[in-house]
């Protein structure tokens, strides 16, 4: 699976062939395969592929058309209810609603999400992920009938490609990777490792697009605003603290 991991590619044109049902059970259990904290699998994965249920979707996702084309949309979510229950009859308090295992859950979620992707991958599929999940998580919550202690994190949409987009361009190494201990960027450091990024035709296009005069300002002008951040940050605490992770007694 090495080779499809350097080769990832974020699809958004699907053909419409519905997946067999052996193949997607084998990305499934790939991600029942990933690491959880303390092997409690806090996540449920909801996989929908009925139209009408995508369609609905489709609003969730600021009308992404692929969220209705792949033929397979996976939600992954955080998820304490199943584990509650489990303790409730067992005779064990759980002691679960708070933040911390909001947090444990959610990285329990995302680690099952990117097993399923390398394992679609590996399969020739096509996926992409859909950062969307948590600006509309309230609405979701309402299409995918999520009870009490379950919040969606993250969507991935999947099928077979019909499209072969180039792989998308990433910081070198050196700019992620910090030996022993974290050592701070000099503005110097900061403008060689973005200094390709920004001289890319791609990007160049983005800030004509977007008439601005960097790519920085693309990202905090136009892009990810910070009216917009604190707008979706405070709805989607909301949906936590609703859905029964927040309880700081």
């Amino acid at each position: 699976m090495i080779e499809s991991i350097f080769n990832h590619r974020s699809i958004r044109k699907y053909k419409s062939i519905a997946l067999e049902k052996e193949l997607l059970d084998f990305v499934l259990l790939a991600a029942t395969r990933a690491s959880t904290t303390g092997n409690m699998q806090l996540y449920s994965i909801v996989v929908t592929q009925d139209q009408d249920v995508k369609e609905q979707l489709l609003g969730c996702h600021f009308n992404q058309e692929m969220v209705k084309e792949a033929p397979v949309v996976l939600t992954f979510c955080a998820d304490i209810n199943r584990f509650n229950k489990w303790c409730e009859i067992s005779k064990a308090k759980p002691a679960y609603d708070n933040f911390l295992f909001f947090f444990t859950a959610a990285i329990d979620a995302l680690l099952a999400a990117q097993n399923a992707c390398i394992a679609a991958e590996e399969k020739e599929l096509g996926i992409c992920y859909l950062g969307t999940t948590i600006y509309l998580a309230d609405k979701i919550i309402e299409v995918l009938s999520l009870p009490k202690g379950v919040v969606p994190i993250t969507t991935v949409v999947m099928g077979y490609p019909d499209e072969k987009p180039g792989l998308t361009d990433r910081l070198p190494l050196k700019a992620i990777v910090h030996d022993d201990c974290y050592k701070d960027y000099s503005d110097q450091l900061i403008r060689e490792l973005f200094a390709e990024k920004e001289n890319m035709d791609l990007y160049k296009d983005f800030i004509k697009e977007n008439e601005v005069e960097t790519l920085a300002q693309v990202f905090t002008e136009k892009r990810y605003k910070k009216s917009d951040n604190l707008h979706f940050s405070n709805a989607f605490l909301q949906v936590i603290e609703k859905q029964g992770f927040m309880n700081n007694e």
